[in-house]
């Protein structure tokens, strides 16, 4: 499974088949029903039962108390769930340019902000402790990385503040490289910068030129490669990589690879909708 790694870059379709055959192949690199720990949590976030996830979350937090990762996943689970509630997860959308530069400002609930805000600050928090102890904690920094990821998504999707997204999501890519660069088989990690690289390669060149002097990673081939990387072999965040792999999809015009992937995450999440969803609108 390591050798994806080290794949050469071939064809962004061959890399893209390569991608969907791994994945039917990998069942370790899926969260299922079954899992233990925070696996349950994430499988319960994928599929919609957000009151569920936070349970587990939360009480695998009351049991250990240091564990950074485990309030991280918290949050995510309130974004997930606010964005479920504003109806923000739409392959569409992302897929659409024009559609996404015309998005509007959305309204959140209060509660949910304070609550996403406070999981936030407390993951980071006990990141920055366990960094003190060990400055080589790759775990530590692979939480700061979702931390800003997060807050970028919640910048970007909801608040519609895409300057203050950009430097976050900067930040968190910053956060993975050093989480790679202690632990380079953390796949998850790889998903920040593949989602930097390939939202901002969809930029018109000149500001991707602006991008790129303000240190911005702007590659979409290799924004494909990260994003690959995430849902082959990655385990909390495959889900999440698999999708946008499905939106670059329709994007480069290849509908049927896109409608692949989002029947296998039906089948794997039957109770969200969301797939069904996006399936009934691709033609």
């Amino acid at each position: 499974m390591r050798l994806a790694a080290r794949l050469p870059r071939t064809s962004l379709l061959a890399r893209l088949f390569m991608a969907l055959f791994v994945l039917s192949l990998s069942a370790q690199a899926q969260i299922t029903s079954t899992s233990t720990g925070l696996d349950r949590g994430y499988f319960d976030m994928y599929d919609v039962h957000f009151a569920a996830a936070h349970t587990v979350f939360q009480q695998w937090l009351a049991q250990h108390p240091d564990d950074s990762l485990a309030a991280a996943s918290d949050a995510a689970a309130y974004l997930f769930g606010e964005f479920d509630r504003l109806h923000i997860i739409d392959v569409q959308l992302f897929a659409d340019q024009s559609r996404f530069d015309n998005r509007g400002r959305l309204t959140p609930d209060p509660a949910v902000r304070k609550s996403f805000d406070d999981r936030t600050a407390q993951a980071e928090r006990l990141a920055d402790q366990a960094l003190a102890h060990n400055p080589k904690d790759a775990t530590a920094f692979y939480t700061k990385t979702l931390v800003y990821g997060m807050r970028s998504d919640y910048a970007l999707m909801i608040d519609k503040r895409d300057l203050a997204a950009l430097n976050l999501t900067k930040q968190a890519s910053a956060y993975s490289r050093q989480a790679l660069a202690l632990d380079p088989h953390l796949y998850d990690a790889y998903l920040a910068s593949g989602v930097e690289n390939y939202m901002l390669s969809l930029k018109p060149a000149p500001l991707r030129w602006i991008l790129g002097v303000t240190g911005a990673s702007t590659s979409k081939d290799e924004g494909i490669r990260l994003l690959t990387l995430t849902a082959t072999q990655g385990h909390y965040l495959a889900p999440f990589a698999r999708m946008m792999l499905a939106v670059a999809d329709l994007r480069d015009g290849n509908p049927q690879q896109a409608r692949a992937t989002l029947i296998a995450l039906a089948k794997q999440y039957p109770d969200n909708t969301l797939y069904e969803r996006q399936l009934a609108r691709i033609q």
